[in-house]
């Protein structure tokens, strides 16, 4: 099937229409010639007839997920044009391969099957809706690929549903909630209501803030599931009443917008203080929310500010680099979002990885991932984010997190949380490799 994203013109930038060689792409093999593409000209000159890395990518590019999965693939793209320009990976390229999952888990699982089992990357790195994570990761674990997780969020990714092949080095709910919750319950109320997108990531989300906020004393009144993709949440949020203290909400991308709007409407964040995953107020959705979501108290990985610790040259120009292709995807120019700072760091913890593992293909995957459990994801340009630990135990990583509020149409950041503040006890058990 092919894959036309390639054909919009938000993609031109990153599927590279330079030419290349008929000898070289029959030297590479079929399956990796549309991701030769992504080695300019000049690299491939470079590299010679060097064969590369095929790196797979699963990104939503159409359907619901579409405009956080063009940015995630953004964050791939960054990191492997400057690894190339580096000199690559142990001496050889990195291509790209990148597939649609179309916002679908039966889509997803089988274009994830076509990239292991026909264009044979070497590794992935991607996976944006928590539900089609789950229903790729088996397949990883089957053929014995490495994963790095790029967006997906659900808690059970690393708990119970935890694979050998599957790393994710960024956040989940839990090291989220024990970051947030004290300011939710000391600072703003005791009592919530939560509302979320009633699937997979939205779910666990709820659990993991429930179990904290009641550990601190608080207390969650209700909750209420929205299906994700609703266009018109009245009928949900109408029916959002009663003496709690604030409302809290698990939404992303368009579905953020929709209820920032549409709860501001109805006047239930003029009734109930409003926080929320900083999901719902990215870079991209605030010209949308414009005043309506003044005041919203959110928690993320990643804002694009240069305040405390994120005022540094690594930071920025990680910023300066994203903003540039940002702008080639959307004319109104959004700032970089935490979509493309997890697929840049997660590329670039497979990058030193693979090159202490002397990682050369399938066969050296059990050293890479050996290499990887443990890893010190160290501050600077290749963790601009500032870095963690990804733990052994359950390839779950912590790092630092940013409670902010917006003010006058801008993040401006509450308090800073230190990733080893944010440790839950790991819940996986892996299955014998």
């Amino acid at each position: 099937m092919t894959e036309k994203w390639k054909d919009e013109a938000w993609s031109q930038d990153i599927w590279y229409s330079g030419k290349i060689t008929r000898r070289t792409a029959l030297g590479w093999g079929g399956g990796v010639l549309g991701a030769a593409m992504l080695v300019p000209a000049p690299w491939q000159a470079a590299f010679g007839q060097t064969a590369p890395y095929k790196i797979g990518s699963l990104q939503p590019l159409s359907g619901a997920g579409a405009a956080g999965g063009k940015t995630a693939l953004v964050g791939v793209e960054m990191a492997i044009d400057r690894i190339n320009k580096a000199g690559g990976i142990n001496g050889r390229p990195v291509a790209l391969v990148a597939a649609d999952d179309e916002s679908k888990p039966d889509v997803g699982r089988r274009k994830t099957e076509k990239m292991l089992l026909e264009d044979k990357i070497d590794v992935h790195v991607g996976g944006f809706l928590s539900n089609i994570c789950l229903a790729c990761m088996p397949v990883f674990e089957e053929t014995k690929v490495v994963n790095m997780i790029g967006v997906c969020l659900d808690t059970t990714l690393t708990t119970s549903k935890c694979n050998r092949y599957s790393f994710r080095t960024f956040d989940y709910a839990p090291a989220q909630a024990v970051a947030i919750a004290p300011y939710l319950v000391n600072k703003m109320g005791k009592k919530w209501h939560i509302a979320f997108a009633d699937y997979s990531w939205g779910q666990s989300t709820r659990d993991a803030y429930t179990a904290e906020i009641k550990k601190l004393g608080g207390e969650v009144v209700g909750t209420t599931g929205i299906p994700l993709g609703t266009a018109d949440m009245t009928s949900f949020l109408s029916k959002i009443q009663g003496n709690f203290d604030g409302l809290f909400g698990i939404f992303f991308g368009k579905d953020g917008v929709t209820i920032g709007n549409q709860a501001f409407d109805l006047g239930l964040t003029k009734k109930y203080k409003w926080a929320g995953d900083g999901a719902i107020a990215e870079s991209v959705n605030l010209p949308a929310l414009g005043s309506k979501i003044e005041g919203f108290v959110g928690i993320n990985r990643y804002i694009p500010v240069f305040e405390g610790p994120l005022n540094t040259p690594s930071h920025r120009k990680f910023f300066d680099d994203a903003k540039a292709r940002l702008l080639k995807i959307d004319s109104s120019g959004p700032l970089p979002d935490r979509y493309v700072q997890s697929n840049f760091e997660a590329m670039n913890a497979l990058k030193i990885g693979m090159e202490k593992s002397k990682f050369q293909g399938r066969q050296d995957t059990m050293k890479l991932i050996e290499a990887l459990e443990g890893l010190v994801m160290k501050e600077g340009d290749d963790f601009p984010q500032g870095g963690g630990l990804l733990r052994k135990e359950d390839h779950q990583a912590f790092i630092r997190q940013f409670i902010f509020e917006i003010k006058g149409g801008k993040h401006k950041i509450i308090e800073t949380v230190a990733g080893d503040k944010t440790i839950v006890p790991p819940a996986c058990k892996f299955a014998s490799a």
